[in-house]
This record gives C-alpha cells, sequence and structure tokens, in this order.
C-alpha cells in the first residue's frame, strides 16, 4: 500500500527554501550551458508568475533556491519551472523518464534572521563541498551579484531584500552582506541527505522531560541554563534530531549545542 503523499507547510511569509535534486543522486547539469539555460528559465518564468528568487546556487546533482511566491502557490511555480527544464534536459540528452528526484523538497523561512542564515547557508554550499574556497569564487551562485551591480545574475536576484534586512544604506548593506556570508556557522536547514530521526517531535518532547526528571533537572530552569554536556549527547544518541529541533525543545542556543556534539 501506498503512503500518501505529507502536505506541504504552506508559509505565512511566502518565502521558501526550494531543493531540487537529480533522481538516484544523478547529475541534472552535466556543464555550464546546462546550468545557464535553467537560470535562464527562473527568469524567464518569474516574469509571467510575479515570483522573486533572493538567493540560488546551482550543484552538478542539486541546487538551492531561497525564493518567495507571487500570483501562484510554489507548487505550482515549481512544477513550471521543472516541466521546462526537464524537456530540454531529456531532449538534449536524448533521454527519457524522470530527471528530479520525487517532488521538490522545501521548508518555510518566516522571519528575517531565517532569511539572512539561509542566503548564508546557499552561498556557502560550494564551500562546504570543497569546490571552492570563498563563495564569491563559485560562478553558478547568486553571490556575485549581491556585490557587483553589473553581474551577469542581476536580473534574476532581488537584492533588495536580503541588503535592506542588514541597512539602508546600499554601501553599508554589501560590506556586511560580504563580511556575514563569511562567518563561521552552525546553520542547519534542509538538504540532499535526508537525516533519519529516530523519534519525531511529540516523541522527543515527551523522552526530553522524562530525561529531565531522571538527571534530576528542573524543566522550567533548564530552558534558562545549559544543560549538561553528556545531557546533550544522550539526548541526540536517542532522537537523532537536527540541531535545530534539539534547540527548540531545549531552549539552549543552536551554536552551543553544536559545540557540544562536535566536542
Amino acid at each position: 500500500m501506498m503512503m500518501p503523499r505529507q502536505k506541504r507547510v504552506k508559509s505565512e511569509s511566502g518565502y521558501y527554501h526550494i531543493i531540487l535534486r537529480g533522481n538516484e543522486k544523478r547529475n541534472i547539469f552535466h556543464n555550464d550551458e546546462d546550468k545557464q539555460y535553467f537560470i535562464d528559465i527562473l527568469e524567464s518564468k518569474k516574469e509571467g508568475y510575479c515570483y522573486s528568487i533572493h538567493a540560488f546556487c546551482l550543484m552538478d546533482n542539486h541546487l538551492h533556491l531561497l525564493m518567495n511566491e507571487g500570483e501562484e502557490d510554489i507548487a505550482k511555480i515549481m512544477k513550471r519551472i521543472t516541466v521546462s527544464y526537464v524537456y530540454y534536459f531529456n531532449k538534449k540528452y536524448k533521454r527519457v523518464g524522470h530527471l528530479f528526484q520525487d517532488r521538490f523538497r522545501s521548508e518555510t523561512v518566516e522571519e528575517d534572521r531565517y532569511i539572512l542564515s539561509l542566503t548564508r547557508y546557499i552561498h556557502q554550499n560550494p564551500v562546504k563541498a570543497g569546490l571552492v574556497k570563498r563563495p564569491e569564487d563559485y560562478k553558478w551562485s547568486s553571490y556575485n551579484a549581491y556585490i557587483y551591480n553589473n553581474n551577469c545574475f542581476s536580473n534574476v536576484v532581488d537584492t533588495d531584500t536580503v541588503l535592506g534586512i542588514f541597512s539602508k544604506n546600499v554601501k553599508t548593506a554589501k560590506t556586511l552582506f560580504h563580511k556575514y556570508m563569511r562567518e563561521e556557522n552552525a546553520d542547519e536547514f534542509i538538504d540532499i541527505e535526508e537525516k533519519e530521526e529516530v523519534l519525531d517531535e511529540e516523541e522527543a518532547k515527551a523522552l526530553y522531560e522524562k530525561m529531565l526528571l531522571n538527571w534530576g533537572l528542573d524543566s522550567k530552569e533548564s530552558a534558562s541554563a545549559d544543560l549538561p554536556e553528556a545531557f546533550i549527547r544522550e539526548f541526540k544518541t536517542k532522537t537523532n534530531l537536527s540541531i535545530r529541533k534539539i534547540a527548540a525543545i531545549t531552549g539552549m542556543n543552536k551554536d552551543k549545542i553544536n559545540k557540544t556534539l562536535r566536542g
């Protein structure tokens, strides 16, 4: 029996982090021409359907987008984009069948601080993959559209939203953007690798309360104080939740949790 697809969470702000990945981890771009064609689709489709792209990064077997929907919802927008690209790709390489793995993956982005950290996460993708040393060295991301007014992707990317969070002064905003994009961080967002969680969030919350009792810790105080490192490691082992979810349940800072788990 096939399980029904989980309903996609609707963003209140209209902002989404989107991931598309190749079926069976295969490449969805074989060369620069393919990447450019996909960028051209993003530009042409947004004119008709009034969505905005705030950040992107195209890797060989997957891509990241930070976008907000316009007149149509995100599912319809992504369908139009992917259908156009699959038609091009299959015709060019004389192939049939699925190019992308299942539906696109998405998560909502509701606050300014997450818009900034997601933009950094997307631009640091090729750095963390070992392809380049600096975000600005990677050609197929939106990073340089933020820095240079005449960048070839300037017509594709809406930089005003992100830069406006930093400062109303464009020059100051670009300086702060450049500094922020290089900062080390413990940002966590959906990615191409699935992380299997041992427990769902509600079960994890119940386990958390039980562990507090077993450790002799007060649940009211735990939210405002750092939990023992051994407690965090045990909770991570038993749940395999992401750092972000552990932070949400425990009330601890994400960076402190990340440092504990890496220590």
